[in-house]
């Protein structure tokens, strides 16, 4: 059976990709969850995938004795292992395009990327509107995008990237999780594209698991120095 290696579900971005695309496709799947201590060669998280992934990162998709350590090759595998799951588009062409707003994803969008760093249970439209403000690289960033899902959702007419669900949906969640968190502005068409990302079910359990995580990690809060307390539900901002 599959298993895939993942970090803390609120914070891993690449984790999230592989395992929304296993989980909303429906493929079986044993998860690996490798708790983020640091990423010291000695540490407990390193030493946890010596052995599975020579490049000791997650994800790491495991099929009996292979392993597949990038998210990209995961999700080529995977579609490769269950044709009837359908998760790059029917036509070539935009099957082609799909492959290529992947590997954009997973090499571009740098600045966003760095800037907004995942974080699924925090709620920083305050750090968000002054990283808009000064920083014009994460603005062309999000313009990039508004202008790829818009197009894609026009030529495709939605409600995903492709019409239905593909990999490319799968790529761009957590993009999606790092908009809701920074309230960064978007055109109307892209929030609701948003919107209908995390009513996805295997996006609405990678979100529901991550806020029962509980598990703040202080490198990975660049905005917070504290997890702040919850009551009846609601972050409490001091």
């Amino acid at each position: 059976m599959l298993a895939l290696y993942i970090g803390n579900k609120n914070y891993s971005s690449w984790s999230m990709r592989a395992w929304v695309l296993l989980k909303q496709a429906g493929i079986a799947f044993n998860e690996k969850r490798v708790r983020f201590d640091s990423f010291d060669a000695d540490s407990t998280f390193k030493k946890a995938l010596r052995g599975v992934s020579p490049t000791g990162k997650v994800p790491v998709l495991t099929d009996g004795d292979l392993a597949v350590w990038d998210t990209l090759a995961i999700a080529e595998y995977v579609a490769e292992q269950f044709p009837d799951k359908h998760l790059w588009p029917a036509d070539k062409a935009a099957r082609a395009r799909a492959r290529s707003v992947c590997a954009e994803m997973h090499s571009g969008f740098t600045a966003l990327r760095g800037a907004c760093p995942m974080n699924i249970e925090a709620h920083l439209p305050e750090a968000g509107a002054l990283i808009w403000r000064d920083q014009a690289a994460v603005r062309a960033d999000v313009a990039r995008l508004v202008d790829m899902w818009g197009s894609l959702l026009q030529a495709h007419g939605g409600p995903m990237l492709f019409g239905e669900f593909t990999v490319a949906d799968a790529f761009y969640a957590p993009t999606c999780m790092r908009i809701q968190t920074y309230a960064l502005p978007v055109p109307p068409a892209i929030a609701a594209y948003v919107e209908r990302v995390c009513a996805l079910e295997g996006v609405k359990a990678w979100i529901d698991e991550a806020l029962a995580e509980k598990d703040f990690r202080d490198f990975e809060e660049p905005y917070r120095l504290i997890r702040p307390p919850i009551r009846f539900g609601k972050w409490v901002h001091a």
